[in-house]
């Protein structure tokens, strides 16, 4: 039996464990036959292992509810008798019933279960998903704040075990979280922090040190967006002397690599490089198994894509390249938005080594990966970057000089 790898990488890009997609599967059961699940972690495994090749009915259902796609885009066998196209409108109706339910059901019940959570963040998963296609698109940012607002208006009745109220102020703080990252992907770090305000009174609600810690670590690229790299060095320094980063060596490593690119910025490379040197090492001591949390993003590809900010900043722009390569050979195909990211950036390293048409065909290829109705605005300010280093070469080349004329409708 050979491994599901596209299903496998469909629960890593929203970051979900085989018990929490059984639960989201078991959600959409509900909402869709009006009847509970009954699918188990067992069930995923079988899923994953590839023992079940071509889920049938309500599993079939459920996998498509979650993913929004037809199983066979999560890497199974087509149905065997294949189901007539999908009535948009029918879908339409069924996604504002998957959404709306959780805030009618404040309002019919007193109290507020697990079933409320978990439909809260089957939400928040499918946000996830967009945000990694889009980027900052307003349209994102703005669903991320109804979301955090009706998850604390269905606190606000009362009814809920001190366990629930727990999950649901963290639930509120990471769904506000994402809508302050789609405003840093839009390079619209005052608003972020406008958010990242009200995150951190919910992660405090919550008690809970993983929602501090992204914060934290939102609040560091804020100020490093806005060109105060101190402050953000010293929220590095935060991230890195956290609980949370005491007990786990990821979280320790990623405060160290913000830390490490914050002083490149300040230029002290001395410090940058040895705190480069101390996110290597507990990034290696980091354990191997999947993350369920919003940790997970910091995988190897993403840790070369951070270093080669920090050698960008060191003006070490070879370096720099070689992690791009690793970044992108690694990164999951869903991820669009960093792809698009992570090739401009290799555009520019390319500009800034002379490799002028080869920065171009790069930074052609970097705008051809984002979506019609992308917000992020990284990217566009990446390239044109890449395009001020490459005028300044002073080239006459003609395919350069119409790749300069191109890369103004970009940005």
């Amino acid at each position: 039996m050979a491994v599901n790898a596209a299903l496998k990488q469909k629960m890593l890009d929203l970051g979900l464990t085989q018990d929490e997609l059984a639960a989201q599967m078991n959600i959409a059961l509900l909402e869709i036959t009006g009847r509970p699940g009954e699918v188990s972690a067992r069930t995923v495994r079988n899923l994953l292992n590839g023992a079940t090749r071509r889920p049938i009915g309500r599993t079939c259902a459920a996998l498509e509810a979650v993913f929004g796609c037809p199983t066979r885009d999560s890497g199974f066998d087509p149905p065997r008798t294949a189901a007539p196209a999908e009535d948009p409108v029918h879908r339409r109706t069924f996604l504002v019933a998957a959404t709306g339910t959780a805030a009618a059901g404040a309002t019919r019940r007193l109290r507020l279960g697990q079933l409320d959570t978990n439909r809260f963040h089957l939400e928040y998963t499918r946000l996830l998903h967009d945000d990694s296609q889009l980027g900052g698109a307003r349209s994102v940012e703005h669903r991320a704040v109804e979301l955090a607002t009706r998850i604390q208006s269905s606190l606000a009745g009362g009814g809920a075990s001190e366990r629930i109220q727990r999950q649901l102020y963290r639930l509120a703080s990471e769904v506000t979280c994402l809508a302050a990252f789609a405003a840093i992907d839009a390079s619209a770090p005052q608003r972020a922090r406008t958010h990242l305000d009200h995150a951190f009174t919910l992660a405090g609600l919550a008690r809970d040190a993983e929602s501090m810690y992204r914060v934290w670590d939102h609040l560091m690229l804020t100020s490093s967006q806005r060109e105060n790299h101190a402050e953000a060095a010293a929220g590095a320094e935060v991230m890195k002397r956290s609980s949370v980063a005491r007990r786990d060596p990821l979280y320790a490593s990623l405060g160290h690599m913000r830390r490490a690119n914050a002083l490149a910025r300040l230029r002290q490379p001395a410090e940058s490089t040895r705190a480069l040197d101390l996110a290597a090492k507990t990034f290696a001591l980091a354990p191997r198994e999947d993350s369920s949390s919003w940790i997970s993003f910091y995988s190897r590809s993403e840790f070369d894509a951070l270093s080669s900010y920090v050698w960008t900043a060191l003006g070490q722009h070879d370096r720099a390249e070689s992690c791009l390569h690793r970044t992108l050979a690694a990164i999951p195909s869903g991820m669009i938005r960093n792809k698009a990211l992570y090739t401009a950036h290799l555009s520019l390293a390319q500009a800034r080594q002379g490799e002028v048409e080869l920065a171009c065909a790069t930074g052609r290829r970097a705008y051809g990966m984002l979506p019609p109705d992308s917000g992020s605005q990284r990217t566009a300010n990446t390239l044109a970057i890449t395009r001020q280093v490459i005028q300044a070469t002073g080239t006459k080349e003609p395919e350069v000089v119409s790749w300069i004329e191109e890369s103004r409708r970009w940005t």
